[in-house]
């Protein structure tokens, strides 16, 4: 146990689950128990108003450290999970609800909150990254996924576009705004778009207009019905990640 980086360890089915704090930044580290020098590191997001160990992140995660032996990380946004919100990100929130309870559109609201909680969300991937990957089990130069929609992805795509060390990502469901944008048009790496087709709240053009806005050559997008609060599960390719962070081979026993 890497006792000036983990607080907690358990292990269970196989997987050492692993609490850490960086920088009073909590996160956690879901790992195989057998974990051999260069496994892969898949970094979870969160998307708004939930946190770290929120059921269907959890879900995922043990799902990619059994069936394919990689390791995956969560953190905490800024004012979630463990983490007290601030003075102006509650403003935002009453702002947000507000919107939605008079029916209003949200987009303006959360496309200055996104962008604030992404400022911050980002240089704490990237201290969270330099810290896993000084783990012997991971190690500096291995290959880093990234998933996960709406907030998760309004932190992502911006951090994907900063940081080399991230080779392979999903997005999608995520409240468009010209930062974004900006952003995705620095992301050159493959990734997965998941675009919900009749969301309420989140208008379909702008998914498919950020879609084209990425740099990738190689992307795709999978469309399908029902809004950002109901995302089918398995819509989320789990080979993508291990095409892309083990080479097309095949996945762990």
């Amino acid at each position: 146990m890497h006792t000036s980086l983990f607080t907690t360890q358990a292990i269970a089915d196989g997987i050492v689950e692993r609490d850490f704090l960086i920088d009073d930044v909590p996160g956690v580290l879901w790992s195989p128990e057998s974990a051999s020098p260069g496994t892969p590191l898949v970094l979870m997001g969160h998307g708004g108003g939930l946190h770290k160990r929120s059921a269907r992140l959890v879900g995922r995660a043990r799902d990619a450290v059994l069936h394919d032996g990689f390791a995956v990380a969560a953190i905490d946004a800024p004012g979630h999970g463990d983490r007290p919100r601030s003075t102006e990100d509650q403003r935002w929130v009453e702002a947000m609800f507000a919107d939605r309870a008079a029916g209003r559109s949200m987009a303006s609201t959360i496309a200055a909150y996104n962008a604030s909680l992404a400022d911050r969300a980002v240089p704490e991937w990237r201290a969270t990254i330099d810290a896993l990957t000084r783990l012997p089990e991971i190690g500096d130069g291995g290959p880093i996924g990234y998933s996960g929609m709406t907030l998760a992805s309004a932190i992502g795509i911006p951090l994907a576009a900063v940081d080399p060390r991230i080779t392979a990502a999903i997005f999608g469901g995520v409240f468009v705004y010209d930062e974004l944008i900006r952003a995705a048009r620095q992301v050159s790496i493959p990734i997965e778009f998941l675009l919900p087709w009749d969301d309420d709240e989140i208008d379909r053009d702008s998914g498919l207009t950020l879609f084209g806005e990425f740099g990738s050559l190689d992307k795709t997008l999978h469309a399908f019905p029902g809004s950002h609060f109901t995302v089918p599960v398995d819509r989320i390719d789990t080979r993508f990640f291990v095409r892309h962070l083990r080479g097309g081979g095949a996945a762990a026993a």
